[in-house]
């Protein structure tokens, strides 16, 4: 297969985990006949400093005409300045508006060789494989917000609206996901105090009795999740949720693992490319360190081929090799505990290896 695959570094340590990536990709074109043109193009904070937009009209046509985008990750303390112009993050958020990119997969699985690594007990998290599907283009992200006048200065205000159109897509992506797994969908809201989260549950449970009634379904108050995760994580299968929720609860679950650096993430929409990233962020204190994690970023890249391309077999490789280099005890600081830690190329250098078999 020939395909395009674009490459947005980003920011902070986002080219040193994205240049390990791209010797992934190298390696699996190589071993399956395919061959892959990744041109690599501005994004976030490096394309403020370039272009003056975060989100250049270059980099926009190119994702556009490819098959997929692998994103490093946006933002630093440099464009934080909340009087600044425009931020790193607006370039995210409107490459997902622009690519239609409504579902947000975030697997957050424990891996059985570093159970220690992570901050909860071996015996709450063992075993805990859950698939996160958060709405991504609506909500309070993208509603109406403001600021006016008030008599003690000034009062601020965001807007979260949903559509009916808008849960039942995210809603049946979630679904569908639920039936190749274990059959199990729980939905979060706060559907006791908002009104776009009584929405979400009169959608969804309408959507999962007409068109899943084999599913497993269950509705979980936002605060229970956030307990549930802590407490019984091994419960869940699919969890299904709107933005803000989701980005949240996902930022909790990453701990179950032990390290953001171990988990990627997949944005898609009805048709078109899809963007994929690990969920960590740009990690400004050590970038340019070679001691990043890259394994979240090349996970990223086995949800890119299994999801863009169908390449189930070599996503199928890719996680087996991550498997099989923890499992021979290599470790990133993040997830070195107090034992000894390789670099960022280092172990680049060993899934590489593994792969080339």
């Amino acid at each position: 297969m020939d395909a395009t695959i674009v490459l947005l570094p980003g920011d902070g340590i986002g080219p040193e985990i994205v240049s390990q990536a791209r010797r992934v990709l190298d390696v699996v074109a190589q071993r399956f006949g395919h061959t892959f043109e990744m041109p690599e193009h501005a994004i976030g904070g490096n394309a403020i400093d370039a272009f003056g937009d975060p989100l250049p009209e270059a980099t926009l046509t190119a994702c556009r005409n490819s098959q997929a985008v692998l994103l490093g990750a946006v933002g630093g303390p440099q464009w934080d300045d909340p009087n600044a112009k425009t931020r790193p993050e607006v370039g995210l958020l409107r490459i997902r508006k622009e690519l239609g990119l409504f579902a947000n997969l975030r697997p957050t699985k424990t891996w059985d060789e570093l159970l220690d690594a992570s901050p909860l007990k071996r015996e709450i998290i063992e075993g805990t494989d859950i698939l996160f599907v958060r709405e991504l283009t609506g909500g309070i992200y993208f509603g109406e917000s403001g600021r006016r006048p008030h008599p003690s200065g000034e009062e601020a205000w965001n807007t979260m609206i949903y559509s009916t159109g808008e849960i039942e897509r995210v809603v049946r992506v979630a679904a569908q996901a639920a039936r190749k797994r274990r059959g199990k969908l729980t939905m979060v809201d706060k559907a006791n105090v908002l009104e776009s989260s009584r929405l979400w549950r009169q959608v969804s449970e309408r959507l999962i009795k007409t068109e899943f009634p084999d599913l497993a379904y269950n509705v979980v108050l936002v605060d229970a999740m956030a307990m549930h995760l802590i407490s019984k994580p091994r419960e869940f299968d699919v969890v299904v949720t709107e933005n803000l929720f989701g980005d949240i609860l996902t930022d909790e679950a990453s701990m179950l693992p032990g390290s953001l650096g171990l988990l990627p993430s997949a944005s898609i929409g009805s048709s078109g490319p899809g963007l994929f990233e690990p969920i960590h962020g740009s990690a400004p204190d050590i970038a340019g360190k070679n001691v990043a994690n890259p394994l979240a970023t090349i996970l990223a890249v086995a949800m890119l081929l299994r999801y863009s391309m169908s390449m189930n077999a070599e996503a199928d490789a890719i996680e087996d090799v991550v498997s099989r280099v923890l499992k021979s005890g290599l470790r990133t600081k993040d997830i070195a505990c107090s034992g000894a830690s390789v670099s960022t190329t280092q172990m680049g250098d060993a899934v590489v290896k593994t792969l080339l078999g």
